[in-house]
């Protein structure tokens, strides 16, 4: 087996396979006469460890995806994997651009750590090709985007919260379990999450406004450039969705998507082209600050695993 590798410290969150560990994998997808040509790890994300793996006898490469060792996960993104896997019959709107699931293997028994194998997309990976694009082209990008969020958003679930539960009947509850969740975590790291503890006061407080929503929707969970593959194309054209391994059943406006959508006042504007443009209330504006704090609160835990200091700091200026 030929066995390409991303060079990383000891200490790092992503931590890779030994080349038996990759065949053990294989052959339990398989079958136990399988051979591995070449694994290939991928980089671009900053979660689960990723290869293109090569196979004798398949014409096709396929993906592995190995999730962190259940004692690395944060208790706020504990068994990611496997509500990305939960959540593949939802997302059937946009299945056609989605990488299908293989095989899976969530017991543990054979590296210690969940496993799922895709399908190989085609395509080049948003963030090497978006940019080679003129700018005034952008926009196209960004019309798909609100499509593709808007065909997920309409999709209706049985509780507020992650797909594979905890369920919540109530949109605040879920919320107010969330921020919780993340200050635990956040403190954990020997950071200080008085923020999130106060914001998650004031969900309760506002618990009526927050339940306001009614409709527990499918969220992306954190949908944006980085998760998407483009064809070969005159103007940049999604042909592949990935990644999906963060969503969740609540308010659409909750959804990473949507608050980089207004990120900026730039070609992402266009977003609202396709996916319409939500009425703008003053209970609408309060739940959205709930929802940022809520955002804030993943990238400080996210900056601190990557050794991001200075970016941990700025959620707090922020």
């Amino acid at each position: 087996m030929e066995l390409h590798v991303i060079e990383r410290s000891a200490n790092a969150f992503q931590q890779g396979l030994t080349d038996r560990q990759i065949l053990a994998v294989a052959r339990r997808a398989f079958g136990p006469g399988t051979e591995v040509r070449s694994a290939t790890e991928l980089g671009g994300g900053m979660y689960n460890t990723t290869y293109r793996i090569d196979l004798a006898g398949h014409q096709e490469p396929v993906v592995l995806r190995v999730a962190p060792e259940p004692g690395r996960q944060f208790h706020s993104e504990q068994g990611l994997m496997r509500s990305e896997y939960a959540s593949v019959p939802w997302l059937a709107p946009i299945a056609e651009l989605m990488p299908r699931v293989l095989a899976s293997d969530f017991t543990q028994t054979v590296i210690g750590r969940d496993w799922m194998i895709q399908s190989l997309l085609p395509g080049t990976p948003a963030p090497e090709l978006l940019g080679s694009y003129p700018k005034g082209t952008h926009g196209a990008f960004f019309r798909q985007m609100g499509e593709i969020t808007a065909a997920v958003h309409v999709v209706a679930g049985p509780h507020f919260g992650p797909v594979t539960g905890p369920g919540h009947d109530r949109w605040s509850s879920a919320v107010v379990a969330s921020l919780h969740l993340i200050a635990e975590d956040v403190e954990s790291c020997g950071l200080d999450a008085a923020d999130l503890r106060k914001a998650a006061d004031a969900a309760q407080a506002g618990a009526g406004v927050l339940d306001e929503v009614t409709v527990p929707r499918l969220l992306t969970g954190d949908l944006w450039t980085v998760n998407t593959m483009l064809a070969a194309a005159p103007v940049p054209t999604i042909c592949g969705v990935l990644d999906m391994d963060r969503t969740w059943w609540g308010d659409p406006e909750a959804d990473w998507t949507l608050r980089m959508a207004r990120a900026k006042q730039d070609a992402r504007l266009a977003f609202f082209d396709s996916y319409g443009r939500p009425e703008e209330t003053e209970a609408g504006a309060w739940r959205r600050h709930v929802y940022e704090v809520r955002h804030l609160g993943a990238l400080r835990l996210e900056r601190h695993r990557l050794g991001n200091h200075g970016g941990v700091q700025e959620s707090y200026r922020r």
